[in-house]
């Protein structure tokens, strides 16, 4: 691999998915974007569909719109991001956020559990599910198995493997694309693992959709949760998705019993029945402005399709190792991410003691967008959609003017409230 400039321009000459950068805003060329994985681009599309919504649907329609397509909108975008993550479209549905359909899903599943106390999770675990799941596990009188990956970085299938409890594991949860290290567990070896145990298994696909191919129904997944404003551009604090396969939608139970989930919700009877399939997942009354404008990332992703956008991704951030490597370890700079492509998700994480500053040198003063995700991982998000690979290589040439003229020494190390 070559490590020039014209190499990457090359690249991105030969890119056949090149063509889908037009598709987003980007007003300020020389600011590279690399937090794809925390906020998705705005597409240009999804300008045009708010304005229709709000000047038309809204504006003109009125109420009316409830019957002409938002009602079932919910379902439609589902089965949309179906496609994305190997679902049927009667298996997902669009609602709430993340934290609160992993609620509904968490509780649904132990109530199917009963008398079994074990929840699996591992110590990388997003902190928001392991909040929900301390909270659960406490008035549920459950107990929580966490297990911890080598250095933070490698999945072990087998610890977790061997940290569940048969006959007493209720529920096997993971984070499909580990946040901070971007590794990817093995989703089939491990629904196999919770499934022969008599388990059932909840992922969190959040740093997963729309960045690497996901086959949920191939590897016979229970249970999925995942957010729509990282790689599938939905905007910031859009609604989320879950996903229940078919053959368990009569058995669970929704915990939180809203009007939207009730069985002929126009009815208004006054004692709950749940309605039927996913859509008794539904609680109150969807955001429609926000979860309209989800749909048109939703249909790129599915113009440039998953496997191609994996295949550009992997040339992405094994040209963003190779720089690493020859550039920023030499300054202590360590790959915080696993070294095997298959093995990781789209973002990579870089690490350095003095990585919060360094963050900051990149933003404030060279106009490089990463994160920082504590203690020390600079997390470097790769959106093959609209990110090229001259990005990628400019993105590591001004972190190594950080690191070699120390400009991150200018900059405090107190935590600023976002990171």
């Amino acid at each position: 691999m070559q490590l020039t400039l014209e190499y990457a321009r090359l690249l991105d000459a030969q890119d056949p998915l090149a063509k889908f950068r037009e598709e987003f805003v980007i007003e300020d060329a020389d600011t590279i974007y690399m937090d794809g994985n925390s906020l998705g681009r705005l597409p240009k599309r999804t300008i045009a569909r708010v304005r229709e919504i709000v000047e038309k649907e809204w504006g003109k329609r009125l109420v009316r719109g409830w019957g002409e397509g938002w009602y079932v909108a919910p379902q439609h975008l589902g089965g949309k991001i179906a496609q994305l993550i190997g679902a049927r479209s009667d298996e997902v549905l669009v609602a709430d956020s993340t934290s609160v359909n992993f609620y509904k899903l968490v509780n649904a599943a132990l109530d199917a559990r009963e008398g079994k106390n074990q929840i699996v999770t591992e110590t990388v675990n997003f902190p928001t599910d392991a909040y929900i799941l301390q909270g659960i596990a406490r008035a549920r009188g459950k107990t929580i198995t966490y297990v911890a990956p080598q250095n933070d970085v490698a999945i072990i299938t087998d610890a977790i493997v061997h940290a569940i409890e048969k006959n007493n594991c209720a529920l096997v949860t993971l984070t499909h694309t580990a946040f901070k290290s971007g590794a990817v567990y093995d989703m089939r070896a491990l629904t196999q693992a919770a499934h022969d145990a008599g388990a059932l298994v909840l992922w969190d696909l959040s740093h997963s959709v729309g960045s690497i191919p996901i086959e949920l129904n191939a590897c016979d997944a229970d249970l999925a949760v995942g957010c729509t404003y990282k790689y599938l551009n939905g905007g910031p604090g859009a609604p989320a998705f879950l996903y229940v396969r078919r053959d368990l939608q009569e058995q669970l139970s929704n915990p939180i019993q809203g009007w939207f989930g009730q069985k002929n919700q126009f009815a208004m009877d006054s004692d709950y029945a749940p309605a039927q399939g996913v859509a008794r997942f539904h609680v109150g009354t969807p955001p429609m402005l926000s979860l309209l404008a989800i749909e048109a990332g939703v249909d790129i992703l599915l113009e440039a399709g998953m496997e191609n956008l994996r295949a550009k991704s992997i040339q992405q951030t094994e040209l963003l190792t190779a720089l690493w490597e020859a550039w920023l370890q030499p300054f202590g700079v360590t790959l915080n991410s696993p070294r095997d492509a298959n093995l990781r998700g789209s973002h990579v994480s870089l690490g350095h003691p003095d990585g919060l500053r360094i963050d900051r040198a990149l933003i404030e003063e060279l106009n490089v967008i990463p994160d920082f995700r504590f203690p020390d991982n600079i997390r470097f998000g790769i959106a093959p959609l609209y990110t090229r690979f001259e990005d990628v290589y400019c993105a590591m040439e001004r972190m190594r003017r950080v690191m070699e003229e120390k400009l991150y020494e200018k900059f405090p190390s107190e935590r600023p409230v976002v990171t």
